[in-house]
């Protein structure tokens, strides 16, 4: 199927092939018709995308210093390598869809419903029920196609409260302000517009609002004074894009006293005190379309909010623009400038940032049935007849590591899968996979696929690890192998049925060059060992998918795994025993993951992972303390080296942070191709994930 994308490197945009999605747990598969351009949030996306390194680097100072302290504890070359691939990650923009559903997976929708989501610019989109609404038959794909960013301006107007006969200023005429406009209007309000341009000015008069330029302050103050009837404005909705703060000091100036000002594009803040206080103003930012925006719960599981406790969700929300529309209360017809099939839709990112006065930019879509398909070939690249390999999965992790790593081992790379297809797509793209799809099922029932990287969320892991043994395929997933004891067990008796087929976690550290040259000192000495891992993860918010313990596990299950498997490969003996305690205080709410980790060997020597997110970013993330035989060890974030106590040996810095992906894959890859035993011995990845499924279930 045809989608548009944006580059966040240079602001170019493409029209690219990309496997169709399929409807998830609780979605809704839907054939575009139309698609509405947002002319503020994605002429933003456009400007910034076009804008120089240093116009970026302006605009987002906190990255810049996230960057530096990178480069401060990882190196240079790691941290170009970071911000590289994170500028080459393509955006799908697009959050106002028009279409029919093809596909439900959901209630109160079926295949046929006319319906608006917030879906991208493609010609299907797979959409969680409650970010869709049904069209009512009256109400035109066009009109509808304005439903979202009508919403928006909608919980504006809820957040300021206005009663009938109030004074309301709407700062900025954009899309947003003329649909706030009018619905202000329906509400009885009286309406200034304020806007520069005199053509949208125009508009919201014939809307029933009074109007005036915000370029003379005092003509704005003047005007102000003159609507309210010398009151002052009871309440200003600011739906300007403008980093001046100009909006926010004329909206202080003209508000009566205890006024509302609410925000709901983008402004400057630089706010004056004494204006906000000797009028006791109140100022409220609006999130987008409503409650349960942004939350996973309500946004990605469906879980509805009671609409005695909160009536008007963003889907509510949704639904109320649509019965404006059904009514003619919102008239739309005057707000479209511009069509554009989506083959030409690069043409409609051109026209947000050239000097053509532009509005309503609608991206229309033809009814392809071919467009419903999940697989797309984008490379005539050969393949290996052994380790040929497909991926599940296609995120960070994935594009950064493994399929660097695999492509450097030799892997023969035959396709890339994403539950979108988007990351999918650009994936193949860039490493010169054969395919990419959206539908594990393409990995798993090829037989032209031997080996199977798992790089999915992580509860995806254990079914899709049992699927692709069971399908006689080799498997190397990304930590960890399993969230539950009851999964780590089914797939240890089913490897146990498969010794012909490898099994593998991506372990890497065990690879590190800096991990082997321990191993060739250690094994010069006798005698048990004790050493301590102190890893500075940094905090993540409680609401990231790592935390779910249903869907990433937690942290410690998550990403704590590799320095057990660490600490048991160097210790050379099988653990013996394993505790765990998080850190608790008053101030510290959420997952528990700030903990030690402690563990015993069968050998007698100790081990123990500290792993922390209230430490700060400057310090390494990674620490390793090794003694043993009145000899010790320091490593370093996998840059440098130093004993102590070691004849012949003092220090080893590499010029960049090795943890070992590359050796890691070539290993796996090698003992595929040679039937090879596997690199990392079974029993150690079951010992190593049953321990870390133990720690994390300790903490709860």
């Amino acid at each position: 199927m045809k989608q548009l994308l944006q580059s966040l490197r240079d602001g170019t945009t493409t029209i690219a092939d990309v496997p169709a999605p399929g409807a998830g747990a609780g979605q809704l598969l839907i054939r575009s018709s139309l698609s509405l351009v947002s002319a503020g949030t994605e002429r933003m996306m456009v400007e910034f995308g076009r804008g120089s390194l240093l116009s970026k680097v302006r605009q987002q100072p906190d990255k810049v210093r996230m960057v530096l302290e990178k480069a401060r504890t990882d190196g240079i070359s790691a941290t170009v390598d970071a911000v590289r691939a994170k500028l080459d990650q393509p955006l799908a923009p697009g959050y106002c869809n028009v279409g029919r559903v093809i596909e439900s997976q959901a209630e109160g929708l079926v295949a046929g419903d006319r319906v608006v989501s917030n879906g991208a610019h493609a010609e299907i989109v797979a959409i969680p029920r409650n970010l869709c609404a049904r069209i009512p038959d009256g109400v035109s794909d066009e009109t509808a196609a304005f439903t979202v960013l009508g919403s928006i301006g909608l919980q504006a107007i809820r957040l300021a409260n206005p009663t009938l006969g109030e004074c309301v200023a709407v700062t900025g005429l954009g899309l947003i302000g003329l649909l706030t406009v009018q619905m202000l209007r329906a509400q009885g309000c009286r309406v200034l517009g304020i806007d520069p341009d005199e053509e949208r000015r125009a508009l919201a008069r014939s809307f029933g609002a009074e109007t005036v330029s915000p370029l003379s302050e005092q003509e704005v103050l003047a005007k102000a004074a003159e609507f309210s009837r010398g009151r002052g404005i009871d309440a200003v909705i600011l739906a300007a894009a403008t980093s001046s703060s100009a909006p926010v000091s004329q909206a202080a100036r003209m508000s009566r006293v205890r006024g509302r000002i609410i925000l709901v594009g983008v402004t400057g803040l630089e706010l004056s005190r004494a204006d906000f206080y000797e009028k006791e103003l109140s100022f409220q930012v609006s999130c987008s379309y409503g409650p349960g925006r942004y939350d996973a719960n309500y946004e990605q599981r469906g879980q509805d909010y009671p609409v005695g406790f909160v009536r008007w969700t963003e889907q509510r929300n949704f639904e109320a623009v649509l019965d404006l529309m059904a009514a003619g209360t919102i008239d739309v017809s005057l707000l479209v400038t511009h069509r554009f099939a989506i083959e030409d839709g690069a043409a409609a990112m051109d026209l947000l940032a050239s000097d053509t006065p532009h509005m309503g930019i609608l991206l229309g879509y033809a009814a392809d049935e071919g467009s419903s398909l999940r697989r797309v070939a984008l490379s005539s690249a050969p393949v290996a007849a052994r380790g040929t390999v497909g991926v599940l999965g296609a995120g960070n992790h994935a594009t950064r590591a493994l399929l660097p790593a695999f492509k450097a081992a030799g892997a023969g790379l035959h396709t890339v899968v994403s539950a979108g297809g988007v990351s999918a797509a650009h994936a193949a793209r860039r490493f010169g996979v054969v395919n990419a799809a959206t539908n594990p099922a393409m990995i798993i029932d090829d037989p032209a696929i031997d080996t199977v990287v798992v790089a999915t969320r992580h509860d995806a892991h254990a079914g899709q690890v049992l699927a692709a043994l069971r399908a006689g395929k080799h498997v190397f997933c990304e930590k960890p192998l399993c969230l539950t004891l009851a999964e780590l067990d089914e797939i240890e008796r089913e490897a146990a049925s498969r010794p012909q087929q490898r099994l593998m976690v991506g372990f890497n550290r065990r690879f590190a060059p800096l991990t082997v040259k321990i191993e060739e000192l250690l094994a010069t000495l006798s005698g048990p060992r004790h050493m301590t891992m102190t890893v500075n993860a940094g905090a993540v918010p409680p609401g990231h998918w790592t935390q779910d313990r249903d869907v990433g596990g937690g942290r410690i299950l998550g990403e704590a795994c590799h320095f057990i498997d660490l600490l048991r490969h160097l210790a050379g003996a099988p653990i013996s025993g394993i505790e765990a305690r998080a850190m608790r205080g008053a101030d510290i709410s959420g997952p528990a993951d700030s903990a030690t980790i402690m563990i015993s060997f069968a050998d007698g020597s100790l081990g123990a992972v500290h792993y922390l997110t209230n430490g700060p970013r400057a310090l390494p993330k990674e620490r390793l303390e090794i003694f043993a035989s009145g000899r010790a060890l320091q490593l370093d974030n996998f840059r440098a080296l130093v004993g102590r106590g070691w004849p012949g040996f003092a220090r080893r810095r590499l010029w960049r942070q090795d943890k070992g992906g590359e050796a890691c894959a070539r290993a796996f890859i090698d003992a595929v191709r040679s039937e090879a035993p596997d690199p990392i011995p079974r029993d150690e990845i079951f010992e190593v994930s049953r321990s870390a499924i133990l720690a994390a279930a300790a903490l709860d």
